[in-house]
């Protein structure tokens, strides 16, 4: 039996970032994998998904046009397409093997159970078995998968899920998507800008649930000008199979039975958390009614010797939150004083246009008791966003009315995901709107709308009018 300082369970971006970390802190460790370096994230996730949604959304801006560009004979290669996007998951996942070996820690290929609280056993290719032990702890770090619906089997074809929908080879001439969440309208909006007649279905009463709903709103409009259709409060019933191939899906909505033709079927209903078959009861760790691993903030479960990190261990399930816990969890392990002590985690959508967020909406704060003061700027009236053709959003930023300390920002936009890195800066640094209006910005630049919407909250902005 071998033995390790510690033994991470699962390669993805929390997990490998944990294992680098241990080897940086002279921690011999393990880190098991049983289907690819990477992950979820790397592999069919995020970096796939945003590859494609890069390309359609180039594809989408020259074939509009309307700047003086004009360009002939514009087509989509599916295959050439997919090619380039296989490459860049091929030399991400080479690289993250590349620092893992760089910095120590050793990978090794296989299925993963615990049979105890400080041992794993490790089913690799043709059935071998090894068993590897802790001397001082074990990370779980197995990610989440994809929910399946009984009445929506996955087939890989026409009925798929997010893992299928960033290899397709071909350009759906109908896309229904069942989920008006983040997945769902991010491939779909790909396909959509690609060709695809695009349908979403949202059991809920709005699109993108718990986003600020005027962000929402925003990409709402998008899909339906670009030619989609959204059904919120609409439940997916099931499908039948017509004799042409397409696929009549059955829906209800409003008490009504309705029917949509459609030629693939995008189920993004949400993802699990991937804790079956690891033989958590084995070595004693409780699991929540929902399937995730409760943690402290330190990411120790009920099992002192035994860290869950990432989208396993509960929501949000966002890879850059699972890089942090697994770099705290691997300062845990090696002795020194860390936690998850952050004010924020910002997200960010990459629908069209973007929308990234950080802190409470004024919802959000009003409920919480605070008496809230909203600043807006509208892209629109932003010079960098009309010489980008890109004009439609805002920026808004909710303080608390008294203090005038930043409490939240929600921005939906152009490079929506790039600016919310200074929002997320000013709430761990408990920013004032002050200190935003004050900070020059340069100019021409899309940072610009963060100072303004900050100075507009105060009633201070010279670029809009103030109310």
């Amino acid at each position: 039996m071998k033995t390790y300082d510690a033994i991470v369970i699962g390669a993805g971006p929390g997990g490998y970032p944990c294992g680098i970390r241990l080897g940086q802190l002279k921690q011999k460790v393990l880190v098991i994998e049983k289907e690819y370096a990477g992950g979820v994230c790397l592999n069919w996730g995020c970096i796939p998904s945003k590859a494609l949604i890069q390309a359609a959304h180039t594809f989408e801006k020259v074939k509009h046009g309307g700047i003086g560009v004009k360009v002939t004979g514009l087509s989509v290669d599916s295959n050439e397409l997919q090619d380039w996007k296989e490459g860049i998951v091929k030399r991400l996942t080479g690289g993250v093997r590349s620092l893992l070996k760089m910095n120590g820690a050793e990978l090794v290929m296989g299925n993963a159970t615990l049979t105890s609280p400080n041992t794993v056993e490790v089913t690799g290719e043709g059935g071998t078995r090894e068993t590897f032990k802790a001397d001082k702890a074990i990370v779980i770090a197995t990610g989440a998968q994809t929910i399946e619906l009984p009445t929506f089997k996955f087939d890989g074809k026409q009925i798929i899920g997010a893992r299928e929908a960033v290899s397709l080879r071909h350009v759906p001439k109908r896309m229904l998507v069942i989920g008006g969440g983040i997945i769902g309208l991010e491939l779909g909006m790909v396909y959509q800008k690609l060709g695809s007649q695009l349908t979403v279905l949202e059991a809920l009463p709005q699109i993108l649930t718990g986003t600020d709903p005027d962000c929402a709103k925003v990409v709402e409009r998008r899909i339906v000008k670009l030619g989609g259709t959204i059904h919120v409060g609409a439940k997916a019933l099931g499908y039948e199979r017509q004799s042409d191939g397409s696929l009549a899906v059955a829906f209800e909505k409003d008490g009504k039975r309705e029917t949509a033709v459609v030629d693939t079927v995008l189920v993004a209903v949400g993802m699990r958390p991937s804790t079956k078959n690891l033989g958590l009861d084995k070595a004693g760790v409780q699991v929540n009614e929902r399937g995730f691993i409760p943690i402290d903030k330190q990411g120790r479960t009920n099992v002192p010797s035994i860290y869950a990190i990432g989208d396993v261990s509960g929501p949000p399930l966002l890879a850059h939150k699972a890089t942090k816990e697994g770099e705290i969890v691997a300062e845990v392990i090696a002795g020194h004083k860390a936690a998850m002590d952050w004010v924020t985690i910002p997200g960010a959508i990459f629908t069209d246009p973007e929308i990234a967020t950080a802190g409470l909406t004024d919802a959000e704060a009003r409920a919480k008791g605070y008496e809230v003061s909203v600043g807006k700027f509208p892209f629109a009236a932003l010079g960098k966003a009309m010489a980008m053709n890109e004009t439609e959003g805002f920026v808004k930023i909710v303080a608390d009315k008294k203090t005038k300390q930043i409490l939240g920002v929600h921005i939906v936009g152009p490079e929506a995901s790039t600016m919310i890195s200074e929002a997320a800066l000013s709430l761990e640094m408990a920013a004032f709107l002050d200190d935003v209006s004050m900070t020059i910005h340069p100019h021409p630049t899309l940072g610009e709308a963060y100072m303004e919407a900050a100075a507009h909250a105060m009633g201070q902005a010279v670029h809009i009018a103030n109310r």
